[in-house]
């Protein structure tokens, strides 16, 4: 029996990509242990049809918690059979890929974002720069690697040579969205990392400019503080709701009594701006029209699709105009939601996990 090992940092609770690759490797006939790590507000997992490891680590953030996770990888996975390991990101690649070149097994690379553009680290030179030496180090030396778009992949080809596989982040396929019951109002969703650049600020900020609507933020990062403060600032505690951290596995109830999804990424790094979000698919899954950035990615799905529009304004009275616009236009409104059927079909794990099959079926996989 094949034994594979899929590292993460995350607690592994709202993780649904993760969640997606471990149950198409189960398809091969392989034990799956998915390694995470766990903090003090961690949820706990529901069960799950792999086994899950999460370590308890004594730094919570910085560079002593990247290195501290790798070193326990690295000593954990050293101890354990495995055929392949698959490092999620490059905060998991060096105990990763050291663990695999000392026990000569296989290394797979499953890139969710182009890391060394992420807003966190655009600013920052000299941890930007550490990044940038683990990337050029290892990318290049690594055989099999994939990625959640076709921008992030031809970066990387650029930079060092890699030929990166495309899978991208889309969720599995609904027959059907349950119908919402928001009785007039008009439901706006966010959901995903509540990180700068997400243009949530001026979502917050446009409510003030919207009756008879509401929008839901669902999700938790850095700045929560900062938006509940923000909200309560701006009296609108009682037109914003912010859900915090639900598990994938619930999320789909909460998408579907939506009316639009929002990804309002801001232009701050490559990252955002080559980003194709699970969120997006979500919305697509759950039958909702969307808002999004004018950024390649997202633009060229729902330019395909005509499932939404995009959005360039960063004033919230001109992006609360562009919502009203969204609503008043009932026919418009109509044919995306009618058309979200057709994008819904085809942007299906169900689809996507083929490519996911032909990578691991090179390493030995049956599937």
């Amino acid at each position: 029996m094949q034994r594979i090992y899929i590292a993460v940092t995350n607690d592994l609770v709202t993780d649904n990509r993760i969640h997606k690759v471990a149950c198409t490797m189960l398809k091969s006939g392989a034990k799956v242990t998915v390694v995470g790590r766990k903090l003090k507000t961690s949820l706990s997992i529901n069960d799950r049809p792999y086994h899950t490891k999460r370590f308890t680590l004594f730094f919570k953030q910085g560079p002593a918690f990247y290195l501290e996770y790798n070193i326990r990888l690295f000593i954990y996975l050293f101890f354990k059979r495995f055929n392949i390991i698959i490092a999620n990101d490059l905060d998991t690649l060096l105990g990763s890929y050291y663990v695999s070149k000392l026990k000569f097994k296989h290394l797979v690379y499953d890139s969710h974002e182009y890391f060394t553009e992420v807003p966190e680290l655009v600013d920052r030179e000299f941890p930007k720069k550490v990044w940038k030496i683990i990337e050029g180090t290892i990318l290049p030396r690594i055989k099999n690697s994939y990625t959640v778009s076709e921008s992030i992949a031809k970066t990387y080809k650029k930079q060092y040579g890699i030929e990166m596989k495309v899978v991208r982040n889309v969720p599995f396929y609904q027959n059907k969205a349950e119908a919402n019951s928001n009785n007039g109002t008009n439901h706006i969703l966010y959901q995903g990392a509540l990180n700068v650049g997400r243009g949530l600020e001026h979502m917050i900020d446009a409510m003030q400019f919207l009756d008879n609507t509401k929008l839901d933020i669902i999700g938790d990062g850095d700045i929560t503080e900062q938006l509940k403060q923000r909200m309560k600032e701006k009296n609108l505690t009682n037109k914003v709701e912010l859900v915090g951290k639900v598990p994938f596995e619930d999320l789909p109830r909460y998408t579907a009594k939506a009316d639009l999804g929002i990804a309002l990424e801001e232009n701050i790094g490559l990252n955002y701006y080559y980003a194709l979000p699970n969120k997006l698919f979500d919305y697509i899954q759950a039958r909702i029209p969307v808002l999004v950035s004018p950024f390649p990615e997202m633009q060229k799905i729902v330019n395909k699709y005509e499932i939404g529009t995009v959005y360039d304004h960063k004033n919230p009275k001109e992006l609360a105009e562009k919502i009203k616009e969204i609503f008043e236009l009932k026919n418009r409104y109509k044919k995306w939601k009618e058309n979200t059927n057709i994008a819904a079909q085809e942007l299906c794990w169900e689809n996507e996990e083929k490519i996911l099959m032909n990578i691991y079926s090179k390493l030995g996989l049956s599937f």
